[in-house]
């Protein structure tokens, strides 16, 4: 199908920018979500926190993310991107130093829920640039690829490299690279929403209200359904009673799978075969997850790990893709922030609870997995088809 708004797109080379400061910032930006276990120790260390506070800090840092959807409303179509792009990472840049000198716990909360409000808002401009190039699918993928490849290096070096500095050179080093980010800001094309506002609101008033509601729902159930099961992956296989050793190397081979699927789907990019991919995908993921019931053995653990990774990695791009083609990217792309956040937050604390209401099982968390799979599947179809 033709998108709609191809005539106001950016030539190839403008997308060449657009790629360059996606790689850039989701590789920076998601890194504060990252260092969770990286910062952990160092936070209850230097703070006395308790678990409910530690985890409170974290789930205020990502319901920011998310909430940063709302006030993107009003200013995402009305200010110059790279004007907003240079004013949120003076924020992000600001916040990550004074976070490093801040010795009230309160007081760091605030900080960091600021931080994260201005983190979130640039992600809106990477999801929204994203559908507005001629490839949002290898857009979408250069998303996904770096945060993961950013994750896998930070997973390997922040230990060691901050094993005996304070959670302050943590916080520090992440202005840094805050700052290195300001450098591909003039790669992209600052004026695109402004320029094409007419236009995206005549578009916006013909989308199938049906295709945008199930879209929205796909990325939610689907994110519902990947954060619930990852959360507690290391669990399932400790439950088999498999050494924590194997366990890690397993989840750290998935990780690598993961790296190598959204590497595919970016190097695939847009393809008349988007929905043959996506149904592939959608099968890998619910069968790595049936795999999952009982107590799996190591190797069957392996097998549904690495599958649920690569599955769960190569499915994003074309997801995200697929919605984006509803309006050609603009608010659409913004509310699917907003879903994307939802979906990481609700997962764990659903599942969590269906674990302790199921006295330690897991089949229950793992059914309602396989089921927001499936329905984020079902949603998924309806956006393909036409005419709908």
């Amino acid at each position: 199908m033709t998108r709609l708004l191809n005539t106001a797109m950016p030539t190839r080379v403008s997308d060449r920018g657009t790629y360059t400061y996606v790689a850039v910032y989701s590789a920076v930006l998601y890194t504060v979500l990252l260092i969770a276990p990286v910062v952990a120790g160092k936070l209850i260390q230097q703070f006395g926190l308790t678990p409910v506070q530690l985890g409170g800090l974290f789930s205020l840092e990502l319901g920011a993310f998310s909430l940063a959807t709302v006030p993107a409303y009003l200013w995402l179509r009305r200010i110059n991107l790279r004007t907003a792009s240079y004013l949120f990472t003076a924020v992000v840049i600001a916040g990550n130093v004074l976070s490093g000198f801040v010795d009230s716990f309160p007081l760091l909360m605030a900080v960091r829920f600021v931080t994260s409000l201005a983190a979130g808002s640039i992600t809106v401009i990477l999801l929204t640039l994203s559908g507005k190039t001629s490839n949002p699918s290898r857009a979408f993928g250069i998303f996904v690829v770096f945060q993961l490849a950013m994750g896998a290096l930070i997973l390997a070096v922040f230990p060691a490299l901050f094993a005996g500095a304070g959670v302050s050179a943590i916080y520090w080093t992440l202005a840094g690279l805050g700052v290195a980010c300001l450098a591909v800001v003039n790669r992209i094309d600052g004026e695109v929403l402004r320029r094409e506002a007419p236009s995206a609101a005549a578009v916006r008033t013909k989308v199938p209200v049906a295709k945008f509601a199930a879209g929205l729902a796909a990325v939610f159930l689907f994110y519902v359904a990947l954060s619930g099961v990852w959360s507690f992956m290391a669990q399932i296989s400790a439950a088999a009673r498999t050494e924590l050793s194997a366990t890690s190397l397993v989840l750290s081979v998935a990780t690598v799978a993961g790296i190598a699927s959204a590497l595919v789907a970016t190097v695939l990019g847009d393809t008349p075969r988007r929905r043959l991919y996506l149904i592939a995908g959608y099968v890998g993921m619910a069968a790595s997850v049936a795999l999952l019931f009982g107590t799996p053995g190591l190797i069957q653990f392996a097998v549904a790990a690495v599958i649920f990774k690569f599955a769960w990695t190569f499915i994003l791009p074309y997801l995200l893709s697929s919605l984006s083609d509803l309006s050609g990217g603009g608010h659409v792309m913004n509310t699917a922030n907003l879903m994307i956040g939802g979906g990481f937050a609700v997962g764990p604390v659903l599942s969590g609870a269906l674990i302790q209401s199921g006295g330690g099982s897991f089949t229950g968390m793992l059914a309602l997995s396989l089921a927001g799979v499936l329905a984020s599947f079902a949603c998924v179809l309806l956006v393909q088809k036409r005419g709908a």
